[in-house]
């Protein structure tokens, strides 16, 4: 297992695993996993998670588990430390995110304030 203690954001292995078959089952080839932030939802921010060709000047991009990552400049200063994770329930699966930046969240788990 590689160390991600110098990456802005960390992926855990569930994560990881779920990025590659998203991308594997809509044929996504060559694409890096942006993550981000916007303005809005119901605590302030919410997270963003997408599939992105581009590479713009403010971002920042590393490889993880041979995931291209990007994250602009903006985001990584509220994203910094923050885990994300994979998980599957009763209720369905998604992305959890673990931001020790974020001074609250809501009952949704995807908008938080800092």
């Amino acid at each position: 297992m590689e160390t991600q203690t110098s990456h802005p954001v960390i992926l855990t292995e569930n994560a990881i695993n779920e990025v590659k078959r998203i991308m594997a089952s809509n044929n996504i080839q060559a694409a890096g996993l942006r993550i981000g932030i916007t303005g809005g939802g119901c605590a302030g921010f919410t997270y963003t998670l997408n599939f992105d060709n581009e590479v713009r000047s403010d971002d920042q991009t590393y490889e993880v588990g041979g995931i291209t990552v990007i994250i602009d400049t903006k985001s990584t200063l509220y994203l910094t430390g923050t885990t994300i994770d994979y998980t599957t329930g009763l209720s369905g699966g998604g992305f959890k995110f673990t931001n020790p930046q974020a001074k609250g969240s809501c009952g949704c788990g995807s908008s938080f304030t800092a």
